[in-house]
């Protein structure tokens, strides 16, 4: 089965194609961060004019990367949310006129399901159960899968996700936007222990996450430090309070449930700090670790496509009356 994927959810307009044996054949991102950098963050009504005009020429060369015309595909996966409205209108609309003027199936598929199964693209299908943590600009969020497409939440965001909350306090350093990577940069050959911040929630508060007042805290010492502090030591503390928070509560929701298995993934996970702590915490607790390759970690349309071709397997199909859901829940 050859599909097409189409990823739209927010700030990146991305297509990709799996072949007959679930191969990637084509990957292809169109980024908006420069488009957003000079407002700090994204705009929603300027998301959606950018996927407008990149969505054809972006699935274009998608298929020209594969070798395989719309003729020769199989089926169609397209994310239907969460996200923005605008932007997921644009990817949806446009898979649903392709599925309809070739006649091809179409399947709808959430953008966490596709993170949470982003480890598995190029090795296959997982073994059940698992832990997973999604971890990103928009989401923070806790999972027991029993099974492909069976998700329990354990835990969310009260506040700020972890993503959000590095952007914006790469925003008070003065690092620009996005600034996870620069803080992740930074962090390299800073000390993580010359700041004491918050640990959000570490000792109450279940599975659940806040970030707000570990952003508060930065702030705070920002305005009474008066520069004094290294950036690589403010960044180091900073990222260090976020990573051991969501490694402790990720690790202690996989013993609670008696799960060897823990996935991590999202755009966070593509951050050095994070994947070296959850590589010492699972090893020294005898659990398997399983993280995408940083290339699938943030938004991508592989990961749409690889979880739509599952569900298609299975005997999906959505009617073209299909709409997108900004709250999608998983």
């Amino acid at each position: 089965m050859w599909v097409l994927g189409i990823e739209s959810s927010c700030d990146e307009t991305a297509a990709a194609v799996l072949d007959a044996d679930g191969r990637v054949r084509a990957d292809v991102v169109h980024s908006q961060d420069a488009l957003h950098a000079r407002y700090g963050g994204v705009v929603p009504e300027l998301a959606s004019r950018e996927h407008l005009a990149r969505i054809r020429p972006v699935v274009s060369a998608a298929l020209q990367e594969a070798g395989i015309g719309l003729e020769g595909l199989q089926g169609i996966a397209v994310t239907r949310g969460p996200g923005l409205v605008g932007s997921l209108l644009v990817g949806l609309s446009f898979a649903k006129s392709l599925a309809l003027v070739y006649d091809l199936p179409l399947v709808g598929v959430n953008h966490l399901e596709g993170h949470l199964m982003a480890p598995f693209i190029e090795q296959g299908p997982p073994d059940f159960p698992l832990i997973g943590l999604i971890v990103s600009g928009g989401h923070t969020s806790l999972y027991l899968a029993t099974a492909f497409g069976e998700y329990r939440c354990l835990g969310s965001t009260r506040d700020d996700a972890a993503g959000e909350a590095f952007d914006k306090v790469a925003k008070l350093m003065g690092l620009g936007y996005p600034g996870g990577a620069r803080i992740d940069g930074l962090s390299l050959t800073g000390n993580p222990a010359a700041i004491r911040f918050p640990r959000g929630m570490m000792a109450r508060g279940g599975d659940d996450f806040s970030f707000s007042g570990l952003k508060t805290a930065v702030l705070t010492y920002l305005q009474r430090d008066h520069g004094q502090t290294p950036p690589e030591d403010l960044a180091a503390s900073f990222q260090a309070a976020v990573v051991e928070v969501l490694v402790h509560k990720t690790m202690s929701a996989a013993r609670r449930h008696r799960v060897p298995r823990v996935v991590v993934s999202g755009g966070v996970s593509a951050n050095t700090g994070l994947r070296a702590a959850f590589e010492r915490a699972c090893q020294e607790a005898g659990m398997e670790l399983f993280i995408p390759p940083r290339r699938f970690c943030t938004d991508n349309a592989v990961m749409i496509a690889w979880a739509g071709r599952q569900r298609l397997l299975m005997g999906q199909r959505d009617p073209l009356e299909l709409t997108v859901s900004a709250r999608l829940r998983l």
